[in-house]
């Protein structure tokens, strides 16, 4: 993962953005990922690895019934979760991972895969951006940074979106979109 620099450039820009990180498979790569670049800490609230179904329930809000059904792996779970990681680190921007890192063939997973979501304050509420990361044939390591370089990578889009002339925003299509 790259482009430190230019996560850096596009949250400080006026108007400034704070950034939050919820993560589950990816066990904090993607924090550590915003944490190497020089002066994180004018735009990088901090973030949770929650790896379990209390641990998004407790800390990020995530609704404990509904992520059980789906064993906190959907693209609703990870909205919920970036949004809620918003909410604790009172941040304009939350970036979540979750996910299977190695076939789960009890659970029917054949390969591993992860949902990414991007989450934006918009008013009272969040706009939220969530797409799936496919990762057949993978190893679980290469799986984790697959999935964070993903989310990085959907969270530039957005600020590449956000920050662009308004005139070129309204031509954009930055990848796949869910209000919430």
């Amino acid at each position: 993962m790259s482009g430190g620099a230019e996560l850096k450039a596009l949250l400080l820009r006026r108007p400034r953005l704070r950034l939050a990180v919820a993560e589950s498979l990816t066990c904090g790569r993607l924090q550590a990922a915003i944490g190497r670049t020089p002066g994180a800490s004018e735009f990088f609230r901090g973030g949770v690895t929650a790896y379990d179904l209390d641990g998004k329930a407790r800390l990020l809000g995530v609704p404990r019934a509904a992520a059980a059904r789906v064993n906190c792996v959907s693209a609703a779970v990870a909205a919920e979760m970036a949004r809620g990681a918003c909410r604790l680190l009172r941040a304009d921007l939350g970036v979540a991972t979750t996910g299977y890192a190695e076939p789960a063939p009890k659970l029917g997973v054949r390969h591993p895969f992860a949902w990414i979501a991007v989450a934006r304050r918009k008013g009272r509420g969040f706009e939220v951006r969530t797409g799936r990361v496919e990762c057949p044939g993978r190893s679980r390591v290469a799986v984790q940074e697959a999935v964070a370089a993903a989310a990085y990578g959907a969270l530039l889009a957005l600020l590449r979106e956000l920050r662009a002339p308004a005139a070129a925003r309204g031509a954009s299509a930055a990848g796949p979109r869910a209000r919430a």
